[in-house]
C-alpha cells in the first residue's frame, strides 16, 4: 500500500493507492508551522486501522512543508522505499519551458497522470489556491500554461480590500443575475471564475491548434465543475495517480 502525499499551499491531499487504485483518500489543511512530529501525529491518526504502508511518496508546492516530510520519511518510515517528486527524479515527462525547475511539482505531477489516463495532448485545470491550466502538446511533452488567482484567493483579496464587502460561503448561488449582495459574491466567484476557465482553455486551444481532453482536477473543482460549458473529464484525486506512476518508476 503507497502512502500518497500531496501538498497545495491551502490544502494537503493524502491517499492509500493500491496497484493504482486509490482506496482511501482524505484532505488536511497545509500549515507551514506544522513540525514533523506533528506532521507524523496526523498521518498516524488517519492511517489507524488501514493496511501497513508499503512505500511513501511525496509531492509539494510548499518548501517549508516539504523539509518537515522529508524529516517524516527520515525518522517514521525509514524503513519503507520512498521518493520526493521533485527536479532531477525520472517522471518521463519531458518539460519545454524557459527553466524546468521553477514548474511546481504539482503541475508536473498533473499533467504526467493525465497523459497516462488520457493519452497527449491533454489540457489540465487545477482548481486551488491558484488555477493553473496546463498543456500537454501531441509528442507528449510539457510545453507551459496559465497560472490565475484561485477562487478562495481571491474573494478573501476582495473581502480585505473592499469595506462593505465580505467572505461569503462559496457555492453556486440560484442565479448568475443575484438579487443581493452575498449571492452577487457567490455569482462572481462561481459563474466568474467557470467563464474564465472556459475563455482560456478556447484560446489555448485555438493558439496551440489542439482539440484536446480536458482534464479537471483540484480541491475546488467540484464547485464550477457543471458551470463550465468545456466538457472535462472529472479527476478529483489526478495528483494520487502520478505519485503511484513516479513512485513505480523510481522504485
Amino acid at each position: 500500500m503507497l502512502l500518497a502525499v500531496a501538498v497545495e499551499n491551502t490544502r494537503t491531499l493524502v491517499g492509500l493507492v493500491f496497484e493504482g487504485t486509490v482506496k482511501r483518500h482524505w484532505w488536511v489543511g497545509t500549515d507551514p508551522r506544522r513540525t514533523a512530529d506533528e506532521w507524523a501525529v496526523l498521518l498516524q491518526g488517519l492511517l489507524s486501522g488501514e493496511s501497513p504502508v508499503s512505500g511513501i511518496a511525496v509531492c509539494s508546492a510548499v518548501p517549508h512543508v516539504l523539509h518537515e516530510l522529508r524529516e517524516v520519511v527520515a525518522r517514521y518510515y525509514h524503513d519503507v522505499p520512498g521518493v520526493v517528486v521533485e527536479p532531477g527524479v525520472k517522471t518521463g515527462l519531458p518539460v519545454l519551458v524557459d527553466n524546468p525547475r521553477e514548474v511546481g511539482t504539482d503541475r508536473i505531477a498533473n499533467a504526467l497522470a493525465a497523459v497516462n489516463l488520457y493519452g497527449a495532448p491533454c489540457v489540465v485545470v487545477d482548481v486551488g489556491t491558484a488555477i493553473t491550466i496546463d498543456v500537454v502538446n501531441p509528442a507528449g511533452a510539457f510545453i507551459g500554461g496559465v497560472i490565475a488567482p484561485g477562487i478562495e484567493t481571491a474573494t478573501d483579496a476582495l473581502g480585505n480590500a473592499a469595506a462593505q464587502l465580505r467572505r461569503v460561503e462559496l457555492v453556486r448561488p440560484r442565479s448568475v443575475v443575484a438579487k443581493n449582495t452575498v449571492e452577487a459574491l457567490q455569482s462572481g466567484a462561481v459563474h466568474g471564475f467557470a467563464a474564465m476557465i472556459d475563455g482560456l482553455v478556447s484560446r489555448i486551444c485555438a493558439e496551440q491548434a489542439l482539440d484536446p481532453p480536458v482534464v479537471l482536477t483540484g480541491a475546488l473543482a467540484p464547485l464550477v465543475a457543471e458551470q463550465l460549458t468545456t466538457p472535462v473529464r472529472n479527476e478529483p484525486l489526478l495528483t494520487l495517480h502520478d505519485l503511484y506512476r513516479a513512485f513505480a518508476r523510481n522504485n
